[in-house]
């Protein structure tokens, strides 16, 4: 599982890798999650889309990640409105 976070600029940026299976690896890939959902990050696991389409699946807590997820994307929130 890859943890890749979106910059603007720069697109996907790898910040952390591991395979959820191994305990230490999981250790290593939940603080992680906290610490970027901590810093204000969105995260969403991308899905095959049927015809095509990108898209994505929020997850709000490890959790929530698929285990046969190859990668969860973060992503600032959108700036403005109310």
């Amino acid at each position: 599982m890859r943890f890749l976070r979106m910059k603007p600029g720069h697109g996907e940026v790898l910040i952390a890798e591991g395979d959820a299976r191994v305990a230490e690896d999981e250790q290593r890939l939940v603080e992680e999650f906290r610490r970027q959902l901590d810093a204000g990050l969105w995260a969403a696991v991308p899905l095959a889309g049927a015809d095509g389409r990108r898209e994505a699946r929020m997850v709000r807590t490890f959790d929530d990640v698929p285990r046969d997820a190859d990668r969860v994307i973060f992503f600032p929130r959108a700036a403005g409105g109310r």
